[in-house]
């Protein structure tokens, strides 16, 4: 994995140096889009139980498209641990998808390597303007001051899930506000093969957005002013080692947890095996693993204390997925469509939700759909104490390097090495010393 990782730093470091390169093309095949103008190609991000899981409810929904407009697409679902990699040779080759998903904290990445096509006033018109989207979720889709290089299509939070039964067991009346609070629970949690809370340090996307939480609680950022990476400054610092220890110190983590990747997590919990959960709109992924929702509650991400300063009551990044176009697509005019298609308030009710996801529609907000008491405290969360991930051109390189970071700190806790400050600060001095070379 690291190396994969690695490569792909590698290779946005490249795309960065292009003005031009970009997807759609003349690409026929697993790799391309189409030259026919009643086609396209669309690659869609894993947001469901399984690819199939999202075949079956992405094909319906795009056979109303294809007979509405007389545009054939063709679907391929990416997923997450090689989405990245493709979006990036996609770019640096020109031989890529017309429509693609990305997370929406790539989007200034991407944006740097002018491969997008830019969402600038008169395109966002033609899908119904950009006061649509709730603005939280348009400030995710490019740097401040520029045309955003996509527009939102589902958007997400993070929130606490706990175990009501669990919680009841071990005489626990209300989930936690404080990260004290959250061990001391999680401590009372752990025995008799079970534990506190479960974590995928094995996932370096997932660590890197746990980091950056952290660190807004404890003043870091990541980055300066000028776009320059401090990742290894004493706030960094502790905002990382507090979360690594939930395995190393605390132990309230299981050691397995080290090695986990994306979704063994959420399994963990559905299944009983962690009684505490830090997740991005659950309830579809636990449902599919046979958990019930009157079976957990849903709370707010602890903070550091219960009256945090302000800058500093941060308890999620602004999380969703975003809608893309390659700017040189053959079928720049049906991309466009597709777009315009995806995030209709009819689209944005069925797909957000089948998949547990909050519309960044503001209308398709006002649904029943997305009143239940997971959502609304997601959408307050999404609407009140989030943050979007620095809108950099290198945050992909940070998400890699620092995630990439922290699963090699999991793995050394794992192994019964002593994690500490210091070795925390030295994993963090060597990421942002390959982002600098």
């Amino acid at each position: 994995m690291r190396r994969i990782r690695l490569a792909a730093t590698a290779a946005l470091a490249t795309a960065l140096g292009l003005t031009a390169a970009c997807g759609g093309g003349s690409s026929t095949g697993s790799e391309g889009g189409n030259d026919k103008p009643d086609e396209l190609t669309y690659w869609a991000s894993n947001q469901g139980t399984s690819l199939e899981h999202d075949k079956e409810v992405l094909t319906p929904e795009i056979e109303k498209f294809e007979k509405r407009t007389g545009i054939d697409v063709k679907l391929e679902v990416v997923p997450w641990d090689s989405l990245l990699d493709r979006i990036l040779a996609a770019t640096t080759s020109g031989q890529g998808p017309d429509v693609l998903n990305i997370g929406n904290t790539w989007s200034a990445s991407l944006q740097a390597s002018d491969g997008l096509l830019a969402w600038d006033d008169e395109t966002l018109d033609r899908i119904g303007g950009r006061d649509r989207f709730v603005p939280s979720a348009l400030a995710a889709a490019g740097a401040e001051g520029q045309d955003p290089a996509a527009v939102p299509l589902y958007s997400l939070s993070y929130a606490l899930y706990y175990n009501k039964a669990m919680f009841a067991e071990a005489g626990i009346e209300e989930p936690p506000a404080t990260w004290d609070d959250f061990v001391e629970i999680g401590k009372r949690l752990t025995g008799d093969g079970t534990y506190g809370v479960a974590v995928e340090g094995g996932n370096p996307v997932e660590n890197s957005h746990h980091a950056f939480v952290f660190g807004k609680q404890h003043g870091a950022d990541f980055f300066d002013a000028e776009g320059n990476p401090t990742f290894n400054t004493p706030e960094a610092v502790a905002a990382v080692k507090q979360y690594v220890d939930f395995l190393a110190n605390d132990r309230i983590a299981a050691v397995g947890n080290a090695e986990y990747a994306q979704n063994q997590s959420v399994k963990d919990f559905a299944t009983g095996k962690a009684g505490m959960l830090l997740w991005q709109a659950a309830g579809s992924s636990l449902k599919a693993h046979g958990m019930k929702p009157e079976e957990y509650g849903v709370a707010p991400v602890p903070m550091q204390s219960e009256n945090p300063p302000e800058g500093r009551n941060v308890n999620s990044m602004v999380a969703g997925i975003n809608i893309a176009v390659f700017k040189n697509s053959d079928n720049l005019d049906g991309a466009v469509d597709f777009v315009k298609f995806m995030t209709s308030t009819e689209e944005q009710k069925i797909l957000n939700a089948t998949y547990g996801s909050i519309p960044p529609v503001k209308e398709a907000q006002q649904d029943e759909a997305f009143s239940t008491t997971d959502l609304t405290v997601l959408r307050e969360v999404l609407s009140t104490t989030s943050a979007p991930l620095p809108q950099v051109p290198d945050e992909a390189q940070f998400e890699t390097l620092v995630g990439d970071a922290m699963k090699e700190l999991f793995a050394d806790a794992a192994a019964g090495d002593e994690v500490t400050t210091e070795s925390v600060r030295e994993r963090l001095t060597e990421a942002q010393q390959q982002m600098q070379n």
